[in-house]
């Protein structure tokens, strides 16, 4: 079977111009403002986001997170503290999210440092989730290699006999706070001549913040 010819395969854009004057004053109001109109268009889980980390060695990895929070604080998603991203976030805090929203040809692309949610926070979340998730996040050893599916659902049964009241919630697992220091947004336009408007940070202050922030446009 022959290989796909990757390099003929691209899409025009036609959205309209995207100018600073249509910017909100914050990084904040403009991802909500986008992700409403995401959302609006009908896009499946527009809150799932690519996270990018770098290990010990200096080897980066990605892979797709779900946007679980957003305040003046930054951008959340939970996870395993002990797995390869919360073990590669504990070496290097620096991380980059990308929201890829294709059919509406944007992206917003994020820059910034992660650490650990407060614990109360975490436990909060944990417990609003459903009771199946719960037991998955203590059943499964994320990133371990194991030896079949088996494994996993016998870890899940066990974890589920043990919970009929309450699953307790694992010291190891929680919320993490990507806080920015640049955040792009991105539309796509004809003849490759996209828009890319940066909010870049200056000071300390929130994301909501408008002062925290200087608006740039670079080229695409």
């Amino acid at each position: 079977m022959p290989s796909p010819d990757y390099a003929s395969w691209r899409l025009g854009y036609e959205a309209e111009p995207f100018l600073e004057s249509q910017l909100a004053p914050t990084p904040l109001g403009q991802f909500d403002a986008w992700f409403s109109e995401a959302s609006d268009a009908g896009l499946v889980e527009p809150n799932a986001m690519t996270l990018a980390t770098v290990d010990a060695e200096g080897a980066a990895a990605a892979r797709t997170v779900l946007l679980k929070g957003l305040d003046g604080r930054g951008f959340l998603f939970a996870s395993n503290y002990t797995s390869a991203k919360g073990q590669e976030i504990a070496h290097n805090a620096n991380v980059a999210l990308v929201f890829a929203w294709l059919p509406i040809s944007r992206q917003v692309c994020i820059r910034g440092t992660a650490m650990q949610a407060p614990f109360e926070e975490s436990r909060a979340y944990f417990y609003s989730r459903p009771k199946g998730h719960q037991i998955g996040a203590v059943a499964s050893a994320q990133s371990q290699v194991i030896a079949d599916r088996e494994v996993l659902r016998h870890a899940y049964e066990r974890v589920a006999a043990e919970s009929a009241d309450e699953v307790a919630m694992p010291s190891h697992w929680g919320l993490f706070i990507v806080n920015p220091v640049s955040v792009e947004f991105w539309q796509g336009q004809a003849s490759r001549l996209h828009d890319r408007l940066r909010y870049r940070r200056v000071s300390d202050g929130s994301l909501d913040d408008a002062s925290t922030w200087t608006i740039e446009r670079l080229a695409p």
